[in-house]
């Protein structure tokens, strides 16, 4: 039976439904939810990091670009703050216990490390659908987690990744035909 469920949520459409699924299920297993957001440069929305290649030539740019970069950064904290804060007060009104964090850190890494210092029985996170050379280059968090977590892990699947595999089937029904 599920008692406490791990939540890794981001600031996309995605993390919107993975935190529908996650509340769905603790409600209705009556378990806990812990609600995770690990900051990373690679996620969807998060600043740039400023490149400092022009610092002999104009040495006030660099302190320029930092500023502005933190001050970037600053608010994407801020924001996936509120997004945990808003997830948290829902579940807590609709009678399920939740608590959360926002960390820095490599999501899979950082995520199966949280499961376990928690004690999760499941994990819940979206799968953005990547696939070929992106999901290559860009690494794929739910399959490291998949890979790498000591519980279970339950994969909510992007919409459009859907559609795409609906229609890469149809197209292949009408190719052997």
């Amino acid at each position: 039976m599920l008692k406490k469920i791990l939540v890794a949520l981001d600031r996309s459409e995605m993390g919107q439904q993975v935190f529908e699924q996650a509340l769905a299920l603790a409600k209705a297993m009556s378990a806990q939810l812990f609600l995770l957001h690990v900051l990373s440069p690679e996620e969807e929305g998060s600043p740039y990091i400023p490149m400092l290649s022009n610092v002999d030539y104009y040495p006030g740019l660099s302190g320029q670009s930092l500023d502005l970069y933190q001050k970037q950064w600053d608010r994407f904290q801020a924001e996936g703050l509120r997004m945990l804060q808003s997830f948290c007060a829902q579940a807590n009104t609709e009678g399920v216990t939740a608590e959360f964090t926002q960390i820095l850190g490599n999501p899979g890494q950082t995520i199966c490390k949280w499961a376990a210092q928690w004690e999760a029985d499941l994990i819940i996170m979206g799968h953005r659908g990547r696939s070929g050379l992106a999901e290559f280059f860009l690494g794929s968090v739910s399959n490291y987690v998949l890979h790498h977590a000591a519980c279970s892990v339950y994969i909510v699947h992007h919409p459009q990744s859907q559609k795409n595999a609906e229609e890469a089937t149809a197209n292949s029904k009408a190719n052997v035909s």
